[in-house]
Order: structure tokens, then C-alpha cells, then sequence
């Protein structure tokens, strides 16, 4: 029988259904919390597989678009939310949250797909166009919005001024629209699966029907909101463990990050694992695109309206490791062909980097 029934299974809507429920009822018990944390938990792998039902049906590399664009517009949503309510206490809330998702996508993300897909194929083979046109990209928008506000004259770093906050958010809407629209359409040959027989039983699997496939677009979208929900629910909860642990406060912002990611990291991870790295590398780089590429330029737009104050440049301990980041990702999908090793290094630095924003 196919993986892909007439229906979606009943546990993918029941789960979001309580999922929003639990994210629109007062918090405060601990027992609550527990059940929003693992609410949050079961709606991630529901949005995973309506994410797999969309994407089966519109092909590649649409469907992995659609889960980066639908994950990044709803967390945008999220920080505008917190940073707004949180005033000048949660300035560098879009820097810390923008950072960490690019550290968690190229370090950790990648890392887990070349090393548990190194491990079942031993080599993988992707489209050295695609992957060095994504890291071409994300290497520009990544120096451009959180490494140049630290050396500009006009205004003491680590802020814009308003008309350098208004280029940085042109600059990344131009830059994240023309990667949309070569990995769409004019390149789209680039981001193929490169070996239609390469995956396992879901890649040959009869496509859904419109009606599974619109059912799951809905759903998708609504998971999506009630991860984001939770997510900020359960920040306060966060933010006081943080806290009480002596931590960073920017570790607030890598746990939003990684909670946010989680759907996309899920799907990664199982296309790498069934010999789809194009497929996963589509995923994993185009959230981290999507991340800096939206994020910023409604960020900026809302706070030049605003006029709060927005701190977007990072620190030299941050920008070391972005540097580190962007050159072994470079390297690593430069031959077209990965193993094990690939995945090692960046899993070392997806720990480096951990381990050093709770002992900075």
C-alpha cells in the first residue's frame, strides 16, 4: 500500500488540534508545560509528513521551497513578536536567532545528513552547481547583514544607521529573490535529485491525490503556526532556565532557532538517510537562505518604522565562527561527492559552537 494514503493518517491533525489548543490556553503549571513541550514534539513530525505529502506532489525543487519559505515567514513572525514586546531588552534577539539558525543549518543540520548518510551509501553525490550557488549566496547575505555592521563609520557598530538598515534589507530581498529564481527556474536542473533511482519507496510512490495534497498544505501551515506558538509559549520557561543556569542570554536564541529548524532538520536528515542528498542539502541550505534572506529585510522594515533600536553586527567570537563555518562548508561541497569525514567535521563545529555559547 502506498505510503501516501487517500487521507492523511488521523495522529496528523489530532496532534496540531491539541497542539493549538494547548499554545491558546493560559500557561503556568508545570504539568502544562510538559504537555506543550511534548505537543511540540508530536506536531514537528506531523509537519514533516505534510511536508513530504506536499513536496511528493509538486516535485522537486518546489516542495522544499515550500518548507523553508512557510518555516522562516512564520518564524519572522515570532521574533517580530518577542523583540517588540521585549523592547531594547531584546535588540539583538533577530541577530542571536538569525546566527544561530545559520550555525544549526551548515554545522549541524548538514553535518548529521553527510555523516548518517555517509555511514548507510558510504559516498553521495549531489550538483556541485546548486550547492556552491547556495553557499555563494549565503556567504554574501551572512557578511552583508551580521559581520559589516561592526566596520561602518557612519554610526558606531554593532547597528545600522536607518538608510544602512534600509540597503542591508534590500540587499537580502534581492539576493534571496534571484536564488529563488534560479533554483525555480532558470538553473532548476541544479537542484534535481541527481540519480532518479537513488531513495527508498517514497521517491517511485504514486503521488497524492489534489484533495491529500491541499488537506496537507493546510495542515502543514498550521503545524507550522502552532510550532511557532508553543515555541513562544514555552520561551518564558526558556528564558528562566537560561537564566537560573548562568548562561548566555543568546542561548535563548539558539533554542528558538533549533525548535523552529526542527521540521526541516527531520526531513533532511530522512532524505540523506534514503540517498537523497540533493533533496536534503535543498532543504538544509534553503532554510538558511530563507532564515537570513527574509528575516532581515522585514526586521529592518518594521524598525525603521518603529524606530527601536536593532543590533544586527556580531561579536568577533560569533564572526570567527561563521567564518570557520563558511569555509569548511566551501570546501566540503566543492567535489560534488561527500563521505563521512565531511559530516565530522562540521558536527565538531556544530559542538564548538554549543559548547561555546554556554561557556563563552
Amino acid at each position: 500500500m502506498s505510503r501516501f494514503a487517500p487521507l492523511n493518517p488521523a495522529w496528523t491533525w489530532q496532534v496540531p488540534l491539541l497542539a493549538w489548543a494547548s499554545m491558546l490556553t493560559p500557561s503556568g503549571a508545570t504539568l502544562a508545560t510538559v504537555i506543550a513541550a511534548i505537543l511540540l514534539g508530536g506536531t514537528v513530525f506531523a509537519a514533516v509528513h505534510h511536508a513530504e505529502v506536499v513536496a511528493h506532489r509538486i516535485g522537486e525543487p518546489f516542495g522544499t521551497l515550500v518548507l523553508a519559505v512557510a518555516v522562516t515567514v512564520i518564524e519572522v513572525a515570532l521574533i517580530v513578536s518577542v523583540m517588540i514586546s521585549g523592547g531594547a531588552a531584546k535588540a539583538a534577539l533577530a541577530r542571536d536567532t538569525v546566527f544561530s539558525a545559520i550555525m544549526i543549518v551548515c554545522t549541524g543540520i548538514v553535518g548529521l545528513c553527510l555523516l548518517l548518510g555517509g555511514i548507510r551509501h558510504r559516498e553521495q553525490d549531489f550538483h556541485l552547481q546548486g550547492a556552491t550557488s547556495a553557499m555563494g549566496v549565503l556567504a554574501a547575505l551572512s557578511v552583508l547583514s551580521l559581520v559589516l555592521p561592526n566596520y561602518t563609520s557612519s554610526q558606531p557598530g554593532p547597528a545600522w544607521s536607518q538608510p544602512q538598515l534600509a540597503f542591508s534589507g534590500f540587499a537580502a530581498l534581492v539576493l534571496y529573490g534571484m536564488f529563488v529564481f534560479v533554483q525555480t527556474i532558470r538553473h532548476r536542473d541544479y537542484f534535481l535529485p541527481v540519480d532518479d533511482t537513488a531513495g527508498d519507496e517514497t521517491s517511485h510512490a504514486k503521488p497524492p491525490s489534489k484533495r491529500q495534497t491541499w488537506e496537507s498544505g493546510v495542515l502543514l501551515m498550521a503545524c507550522l503556526v502552532a510550532v511557532v506558538g508553543l515555541a513562544k509559549k514555552l520561551s518564558p520557561v526558556i528564558e528562566e532556565a537560561v537564566v537560573s543556569a548562568g548562561a548566555p542570554a543568546a542561548l535563548v536564541g539558539i533554542v528558538i532557532a533549533a525548535l523552529v529548524l526542527l521540521p526541516e532538520g527531520l526531513a533532511a536528515v530522512r532524505a540523506a538517510q534514503a540517498n537523497r542528498l540533493q533533496t536534503s542539502l535543498n532543504l538544509a541550505l534553503g532554510s538558511a537562505l530563507a532564515s537570513i534572506g527574509l528575516t532581515i529585510p522585514v526586521v529592518a522594515a518594521i524598525f525603521i518604522v518603529t524606530g527601536q533600536p536593532l543590533i544586527l553586527g556580531l561579536e568577533a567570537k560569533e564572526t570567527v565562527l561563521l567564518a570557520l563555518t563558511l569555509l569548511v562548508s566551501t570546501i566540503s561541497l566543492s567535489t560534488g561527492r561527500t563521505t563521512i569525514l565531511q559530516g565530522t567535521v562540521h558536527l565538531m563545529i556544530f559542538a564548538a559552537f554549543l559548547f561555546l555559547s554556554v561557556v563563552p
